[in-house]
C-alpha cells in the first residue's frame, strides 16, 4: 500500500501522533488486539479504507478540569435557601439505623 501525503498541517499533527496505519479490513481482524495495544501500551493506529484516512484509534486523554473549574461551577449554581437546607437536615434525621456490622470486632 503506497502511503498519501497528508494534505494540511492539521493531518501531519495527527499523523505524527499514530504508532500504525492499518486497513479496515485489518483493523477488524484484530479489533481486541488494538484496544488492548491502545489501552496497555498507549499505541494509536490510523485506520484506512482504499488508502484514505477515516479514523484514529487512541488511548483516551485523562479528562482536564482544574480546581478552578470546579470553583467556578461552584459560583455559578444557585444560592441554597433555608428551606433546601431544612429538608436535607429532615432527611438526614428520618434515615433508618443501619444494623451493626458483623465484620467490626
Amino acid at each position: 500500500m503506497t502511503r498519501k501525503r497528508p494534505a494540511s498541517l492539521e493531518q501531519d499533527l495527527v499523523e505524527s501522533r499514530i504508532s500504525r496505519r492499518l486497513s479496515a479490513t485489518e483493523a477488524a481482524r484484530s479489533f481486541s488486539d488494538l484496544l488492548n495495544r491502545a489501552r496497555y501500551r498507549g499505541e494509536s493506529f490510523l485506520i484506512e479504507r482504499g488508502g484514505v484516512a477515516i479514523a484514529e484509534l487512541r488511548p483516551v486523554a485523562p479528562p482536564r478540569f482544574t480546581g478552578a473549574d470546579l470553583a467556578a461551577l461552584l459560583r455559578s449554581l444557585p444560592a441554597v435557601d433555608d428551606g433546601f437546607l431544612t429538608a436535607v437536615e429532615e432527611a438526614a434525621r428520618n434515615q433508618p439505623q443501619l444494623p451493626d456490622s458483623q465484620w467490626e470486632r
